[in-house]
């Protein structure tokens, strides 16, 4: 990344959860932080300006997330992740994004400092490879200022894929560098998985 640029971070909870059960934002990590504190944490540790919770229109505040920067999904917004990232990235188009889910339970600084330290310039994303099927792992992705405009572009569009977009505008692919650090955790017995070491 070029040194002027200012990094932002981006945590994106404003998920339905559905298939947990309960708010994952608010699930507790091993470590007693919620999964949306330990995120930010993360991306603070990681070198972020700034960092940004994007939650949908109704969502109450997940517990402690005192002094950050709220992002709401526009109401009656169903887009997904991309409505998310487009709407956090708005608050600051000249700057770079990165941009993490909240439930990512095994993330850790190697696999943020990695995917920073990895950026060129010129690339309007940059994203790890998936260890399950090799594609695009959009939910911990780079996302420069370029990349605002092929995002608002692809809503316009209706088309709610970012891991589509990133293979769509030939996104640059790392491998990972900690196993199993994206694993996510969208059910209980996910949740359960990935607490164990």
């Amino acid at each position: 990344m070029k040194p002027e640029s200012k990094l932002r971070g981006l945590v994106l909870a404003g998920g339905r959860s559905s298939r947990m059960g309960s708010d994952k934002a608010t699930l507790v990590h091993p470590d007693g932080r919620t999964l949306a504190r330990r995120s930010c944490d993360l991306l603070r540790e990681a070198g972020c300006e700034t960092i940004v919770v994007s939650l949908r229109h109704d969502q109450e505040i997940p517990a402690g997330l005192d002094g950050v920067e709220i992002v709401r999904d526009p109401e009656g917004a169903s887009g997904g992740p991309i409505a998310g990232i487009v709407a956090g990235l708005r608050l600051n188009p000249a700057a770079d994004w990165l941009v993490v889910a909240c439930d990512l339970p095994r993330l850790d600084a190697a696999t943020l400092a990695h995917l920073i330290s990895s950026k060129q310039s010129d690339e309007k994303f940059l994203a790890y490879r998936s260890e399950f099927d090799g594609l695009p792992e959009p939910l911990c992705t780079l996302y420069s200022q370029a990349a605002l405009p092929i995002l608002e572009q692809a809503q316009a569009d209706d088309f709610r894929c970012p891991r589509k977009i990133l293979i769509r505008n030939d996104c640059r692919l790392l491998e990972p560098v900690t196993p199993r650090a994206l694993d996510n955790a969208n059910t209980p017995e996910d949740w359960a998985t990935a607490k164990i070491p």
